[in-house]
């Protein structure tokens, strides 16, 4: 079977704005041109994956369903601007949370490749044709450690940004639109 490329995404500032321990698809707001940068790599036949640590599930902020809820209307208003997600994995564990059956350091949290590595096998992905893309260090190393193509979202106006080393970056942009248009024009 054919491998295939893939572009792996970030979810909190990269395609929905960054609300600590969002619990309510009630508080869930794309990020300006995220929906156009991830219609623009469907049209060029990437998969697009939200690859996403979930440690508020393990800190009992919120539980594995109130996350299928948020996870739906992101898709849900993403396919509603004609852009399209194959698929979200996500890692709900936190070796210090407070829900035992999460309290685990595990083999899917970013840095580590674990949601990568199932991923690749569910849909044969080929890590040298894919990319990251995320908003911070830990995706940038989680997509080192992948073997993709890494690009860093660093907006101006988001202070959490300014402090990540770009060293391992082999891209920086502004949004997830400009990120598309380096891979797709």
């Amino acid at each position: 079977m054919k491998k295939r490329k893939a572009v792996f995404l970030d979810r909190d500032g990269t395609v929905i704005v960054h609300k600590p321990y969002l619990n309510s698809p009630d508080q869930l707001l794309l990020l300006p041109n995220a929906a156009q940068g991830i219609r623009l790599f469907n049209e060029e036949g990437y998969l697009v994956i939200v690859i996403t640590n979930q440690s508020g599930i393990a800190r009992g902020f919120f539980d594995e369903k109130c996350l299928e809820l948020i996870h739906k209307k992101m898709t849900d208003v993403l396919r509603n601007e004609g852009a399209m997600i194959d698929d979200i994995y996500y890692c709900p564990h936190y070796k210090e949370g407070m829900i035992q059956q999460y309290t685990k350091d595990c083999d899917c949290r970013k840095p580590k490749i674990g949601m990568f590595l199932e991923a690749a096998r569910q849909y044969h992905i080929d890590f040298s044709q894919s990319l990251m893309i995320g908003d911070s260090e830990v995706d940038i190393r989680a997509g080192k450690n992948a073997g993709c193509k890494c690009v860093l979202i660093k907006d101006s106006k988001e202070s959490q940004n300014t402090t990540i080393a770009v060293a391992d970056t082999d891209y920086v942009v502004k949004d997830l639109l400009e990120a598309a248009r380096l891979f797709t024009e």
